[in-house]
């Protein structure tokens, strides 16, 4: 019998394939082609427009990464702002810091939220369901260019710059992000892998870099993303040293009682260390 294969888009002179073991869900929204299959080794896995977007398997170190480095590295965190996310990995990893009062959740494809709900429950663990958040259906630029709230930091969930996506990597969109953060408000967003993504995470960074007081990369290895590290972007409206204080970041990572199965103290701060090629493209 023929085995059914996967092959990513997101390229188009390299790639990746998958075995499919088992299709789970396969349709269309008003924005992407959706699909959910079974890997044997990765797990149920997420495809957006035929580029992968979350395995079971690893997912836990793309989210871990997006949530508690920001988290941790704010005085005091209260209000979080999620744009993207439809998984509901972040929102997951959000959770479980008790100190957080408010979550605002913005999603433009209501369908990721509901098939990733019953397909992919791991992701979420019914964080759906939790009390502090106020979860809005809508496009992520459009609802912050009216939004009147502030927040401590916000989570850039997004797709790659292509599709619905697009629009929350561009200058407009980083404009507003910081017009809606408070005094030590944070922002953060994925920004590919760069050995692939050069010239759109160096023309993340020089956006951000004009608006925000200190903006900065931090990394980690994924595998489902293949080509070496993937980039999040990061902008801070004051200066947050966060890389001085090691001892602060411990205390709090222990006083949080959260498993980690990614994230510790040392992640951290060498998550923000970089590979000499890119920081040549930086300058």
């Amino acid at each position: 019998m023929k085995k059914k294969i996967f092959f990513e888009k997101l390229h188009n002179k390299l790639g990746q394939y998958f075995i499919i073991d088992k299709i789970i869900y396969n349709g269309y929204s008003s924005y992407q082609k959706v699909l959910i299959f079974k890997n044997s080794i990765l797990g149920k896995v997420l495809s957006l427009d035929g580029v992968v977007q979350t395995t079971e398997k690893d997912e836990f170190i793309y989210h871990e990464s997006m949530t508690h480095i920001p988290i941790f590295s704010h005085p005091d965190a209260k209000k979080i702002l999620i744009i993207g996310g439809g998984d509901g990995g972040i929102l997951r990893e959000i959770c479980l810091h008790e100190s957080i009062k408010k979550i605002v959740m913005v999603e433009v494809d209501e369908l990721v939220i509901e098939v990733c709900k019953k397909y992919l429950s791991n992701h979420s663990k019914n964080a759906f369901s939790d009390a502090r958040l106020d979860l809005i259906i809508q496009n992520g630029m459009d609802f912050i260019k009216k939004n009147k709230e502030k927040f401590d930091i916000i989570i850039s969930d997004c797709t790659d710059p292509i599709g619905p996506g697009k629009i929350l990597f561009t200058k407009k969109f980083y404009k507003e992000c910081l017009r809606c953060l408070k005094k030590n408000g944070i922002f953060v967003a994925q920004n590919g892998v760069f050995f692939f993504q050069k010239l759109s995470s160096i023309q993340s960074y020089k956006i951000l870099k004009k608006q925000f007081l200190e903006t900065k990369f931090y990394q980690s290895s994924i595998p489902t993303y293949y080509g070496g590290i993937m980039l999040f972007l990061w902008g801070s409206k004051n200066k947050i040293e966060f890389y001085l204080d090691k001892k602060r970041i411990e205390k709090r990572i222990q006083n949080s009682n959260i498993n980690f199965r990614y994230y510790n103290s040392d992640i951290h701060f060498g998550s923000f260390c970089l590979p000499q090629y890119l920081l040549k493209d930086l300058l």
